[in-house]
């Protein structure tokens, strides 16, 4: 194991110490709460569509999410051990 391995995985078991987000795979829907900035106020947003995939392993791992809004598709990429993702729901399997 080098030494960025071994960074990866500290900085991945803290973080995991922190919170912790269900188990989910593609073809779950669910519901991605995250933090949104605009201008000087803070607010949370909420996401909800169908994963479609999770790419990346440890700190890189990540997950697609998508729905539909006015009838166009939208197509978002969330890291999965991002700080912006307060929480997430799963709404159906």
């Amino acid at each position: 194991m080098n030494i960025i391995e071994k960074l990866e995985a500290e900085q991945l078991a803290t973080i995991s110490e922190k919170r912790s987000l269900p188990d989910f795979s593609p073809g779950d829907t669910v519901k991605v709460n995250v933090w949104i900035r605009e201008g000087a106020r803070e607010r949370i947003q909420a996401y909800e569509g169908v994963v479609i995939a999770r790419s990346g392993a440890g700190i890189n791992e990540s997950f697609t999410v998508r729905k539909i809004s006015y009838n166009e598709g939208v197509e978002r990429v969330f890291p999965v051990h991002s700080p912006i993702i307060d929480s997430l729901d799963i709404v159906k399997r």
